[in-house]
């Protein structure tokens, strides 16, 4: 069990496969526990005084403290206390915001212009918790941007993050409630003024959506048959991933089954992310939501750009273009999306994961505002969602296929090998490995940030011509 008394070797290693690309995260109490967060409190803390002293960075965005919350998993109250008290010990102060949605920390980090960090494991098992960092004003923070810093500290043991403070310097805990700030604020920056009475089921999955959920959509004439809204971190219903398929059966069962809702909702356990059905109990891709919110948003400002990683749908860049706006091709993952937003100055930002980001939201993602934009274009209009959605989907794909290989690199340097010969064929390593073919197919193998696997993603024409590359590629993957 790693801990500051750990040995070297051990607390190396721990930090080697907690901390990620994007990230802290590891299974409770084997890799994370209190005194090992309370030094990534302090460790933090300690990066953001160092950043405000030299002016190299935003540091504590003017002001003395940072935000801390955390999700429904039993291990988050105790984890987010102790990196309350690794910060405080620099004599920093924390806003305790408590039970939050992800992307109602990145609104208090952005409304309060402070630094903050979430605890959450996301999808992950009931086993597992994280951290999730951000500056003020929610910038990411990643490995590149702060972790590796982080990191470098954890590895040269408390004392060097931690100096001796009398308890008069100490920081402060102070607890603040901003549930109902957070949903205002999301409701005003989408139009629903206008909109016909809907009808909703909604999965939360036992995570963060039945918190945020009711605050956020109770003004609104909406009717919602709430699934799994009782707060439980072991996840007793099923997995809190809707991006498995498997997850989302319970949703599609019960739009099917009541057979007069416009729509179901799934939320992830930080319920960061959603997943939609339509009336039919049909999936609804997430690049179509991408493509659907992109140009709502390019209707509010006409030729912006527009973000999109690089396993969303080619059709998502054609309908950016068309819709008058600059489409920009991103690495997949949070803090790729959110640099990139911000160098670029776009309005908005799309992941196939299910991940949205929107410069009104401080570059941060949301799914509850992307729902919102999405039951606001329902709303407008008669149709039914399915018939709303199919402008926006225009090509087949396979959704993405996870394979467990030993040598990820040697895996995908020979597929790069046997299909880069081929004429007609384009690759490139923006991130993993992208192959485009001459008829507008494509597929791109990647290894996970956050487990050991390889990734793959196949758009073509058709079903057919998924199933043919998506079996011909995991031939070799898989051997």
């Amino acid at each position: 069990m790693a801990s500051a008394q750990s040995s070297a070797p051990d607390r190396a290693q721990v930090i080697d496969q907690v901390v990620k690309a994007y990230d802290i995260r590891g299974l409770v109490g084997s890799q994370l526990d209190a005194t090992f967060v309370r030094d990534v409190g302090a460790a933090f803390a300690r990066v953001l005084l160092d950043e405000q002293a030299d002016g190299s960075g935003t540091g504590l965005g003017g002001g003395k403290g940072l935000v801390v919350a955390h999700d429904m998993r039993e291990s988050s109250p105790e984890l987010a206390g102790a990196f309350a008290e690794g910060v405080t010990a620099l004599g920093v102060d924390v806003v305790h915001i408590g039970l939050a949605s992800t992307d109602m920390l990145y609104y208090a980090s952005g409304a309060l212009a402070m630094p903050g960090a979430m605890f959450t494991a996301s999808h992950n098992p009931a086993t597992y918790n994280g951290i999730k960092l951000c500056r003020a004003g929610a910038s990411p923070v990643g490995q590149d941007s702060g972790l590796d810093e982080i990191a470098a500290l954890l590895d040269r043991g408390p004392g060097e993050a931690t100096p001796d403070v009398s308890a008069a310097e100490r920081g402060s805990v102070t607890h603040r409630d901003m549930l109902a700030d957070y949903a205002a604020f999301l409701r005003s920056l989408v139009d629903l003024s206008g909109i016909r009475s809907l009808s909703l089921v909604i999965d939360a999955g036992n995570g963060m959506a039945g918190h945020t959920v009711p605050a956020v959509l109770d003004p609104l004439p909406i009717e919602v048959y709430p699934l799994y809204f009782e707060l439980d971190g072991s996840f007793p219903n099923h997995e809190a991933n809707p991006l498995d398929p498997d997850n989302l059966r319970d949703l599609q069962r019960e739009v099917i089954t009541l057979g007069r809702v416009d729509a179901g909702l799934a939320f992830d356990g930080d319920a960061d992310r959603v997943f939609l059905v339509d009336e039919k109990g049909d999936a609804v891709s997430p690049s179509a939501i991408t493509a659907l919110v992109a140009t709502r948003e390019l209707g509010k400002h006409p030729g912006s750009t527009v973000i999109h990683n690089l396993i969303t749908s080619r059709a998502v860049p054609e309908i950016i273009t068309e819709a008058g706006g600059t489409p920009e091709r991103s690495r997949v993952g949070h803090s790729f999306i959110k640099a990139t937003m911000a160098e670029t100055g776009a309005i908005f930002g799309g992941e196939h994961s299910a991940h949205y980001y929107f410069r009104d939201f401080w570059n941060a993602d949301s799914g509850m505002l992307a729902a919102l934009h999405v039951l606001a274009a329902l709303g407008e209009q008669d149709g039914p969602l399915s018939e709303l959605m199919a402008q926006y989907s225009r090509y087949a794909a396979s959704g993405e296929v996870n394979s467990t290989v030993d040598d990820p690199r040697a895996v995908m340097a020979e597929v790069e090998q046997t299909f880069g010969a081929r004429e007609g064929v384009t690759t490139d390593d923006l991130d993993g490995l992208t192959v485009s073919f001459a008829d507008g197919s494509w597929f791109n193998l990647r290894p996970s940030n956050t487990e050991p696997l390889l990734r793959l993603n196949v758009e073509a024409a058709d079903d057919d011509a998924v199933a043919a590359l998506r079996d011909e590629v995991l031939g070799l993957v898989r051997g």
